[in-house]
């Protein structure tokens, strides 16, 4: 949507028309999705009405603190401000604005979250918990692997070859989204909630981003765990008859149907609960395998391949110092000196962080399914 020559644009006006025509053909549709709730339920209804021209700082940022005074998050109202920073700043650079007022002064200040990985007795503990459930290999490739969730939840058995060990991320599972499709209407507030609901977007979609895209080589261990989930996953198939839904997923119900990203939530906090353990968030099991890798030394540019990243500034946001590197640099500086201890630490065996638990685990595993 283009404004006549000579006439000037709303703030409405040009939002749609940068997000349609602009920022939608080059962005993934999650990257878009973010956009578009930025612009379309929050910016605009604020804003719509003002002349692009006029826009100023105080403008954006009683936006801002309504946002948060209504109860939204400041990591929220701080999406809203980098999309309109960047669509302000094309405004400007094509002479509709004569400065961007989304400036990085009246940004809403999000609080750093403080991110504590699990160590390896945690990691134990709850790989052994995992090992209890019908598909709890999921958790335990979380943790060794630092698959995202919607990364994990897409995987199909064509994406892993068994023999050879190797998985590849193509795909990502995103949470489902709908139109309505009744007529008349339901009534119902929100589409997804609607009888005749229609789902807008692909049970697999793209991954994050074209770094996301990767092959990776799995433990022994895991491999034999994958083999021992599939035969249970056979079971539950013969055991359903009629009612599975045999749709190639890795990690479904017991009836074939894929995990949806909120359900697979609540099992990751019952499975906290069961090990244990201290609560973390979903995501805390990436940063968990990512400060592993630290750990075990491996080199800055698997880790990059590894986890997906296209940048190397990513490893000093997902790798932490933790008690369990500190208790690592100080057994190498000891060894340095004194030479090699006569006691192996925890840490000189992290090597191992999925084996003793597991693999005494593993062959129970593989016994029940074969019975």
């Amino acid at each position: 949507m283009l404004v006549a020559a000579g006439e000037t644009w709303t703030v409405a006006q040009w939002l749609e028309h940068w997000l349609v025509d602009i920022a939608q053909p080059g962005l993934r549709h999650r990257a878009w999705e973010a956009y578009r709730i930025a612009v379309r339920v929050h910016a605009v209804p604020a804003l719509g009405r003002h002349r692009l021209d006029k826009v100023r700082p105080d403008h954006l940022k009683a936006l801002y603190n309504k946002m948060i005074n209504e109860g939204r998050s400041p990591t929220t109202a701080h999406q809203v401000h980098r999309t309109l920073h960047t669509a302000f700043a094309l405004a400007v650079e094509s002479g509709y604005m004569p400065r961007n007022p989304a400036t990085r002064k009246i940004a809403p200040q999000v609080r750093k979250l403080k991110v504590r990985p699990y160590e390896a007795d945690e990691i134990r503990k709850l790989v052994d918990a995992a090992l209890e459930q019908f598909g709890g290999v999921r958790w335990i490739i979380a943790l060794a692997l630092g698959l995202r969730q919607g990364e994990l939840l897409a995987l199909q058995w064509s994406d892993i070859d068994l023999d050879r060990g190797i998985l590849a991320v193509d795909f990502s599972r995103a949470r489902p989204q709908y139109r309505r499709g009744c007529n008349p209407p339901c009534g119902k507030k929100y589409p997804g909630q609607c009888p005749d609901k229609i789902r807008t977007n692909p049970e697999r979609g793209e991954t994050k981003s074209d770094a996301s895209h990767r092959t990776i080589g799995m433990p022994d261990e895991l491999t034999r765990l994958l083999q021992a989930h599939q035969l249970r996953q056979e079971a539950a198939r013969i055991e359903a008859g009629d009612r599975w839904r045999d749709g190639g997923w890795v990690f479904t119900d017991r009836l074939g149907e894929p995990l949806n990203n909120i359900g697979d939530y609540r099992r990751w906090k019952a499975l906290i609960k069961k090990a244990g353990v201290r609560d973390a968030r979903l995501h805390d099991a990436r940063h968990t395998a990512a400060t592993t890798l630290l750990l075990l030394g491996v080199s800055e540019r698997a880790v990059i391949d590894i986890m997906g990243w296209s940048t190397v500034k990513m490893t000093l946001v997902y790798q932490h110092i933790t008690d369990g590197v500190r208790k690592d640099v100080a057994d190498r500086v000891g060894t340095f000196i004194w030479g090699e201890p006569s006691v192996p630490s925890d840490a000189t065996s992290l090597a191992s962080i999925f084996r003793p638990a597991g693999s005494r685990s593993l062959w129970r595993a593989v016994t029940v399914v074969r019975v």
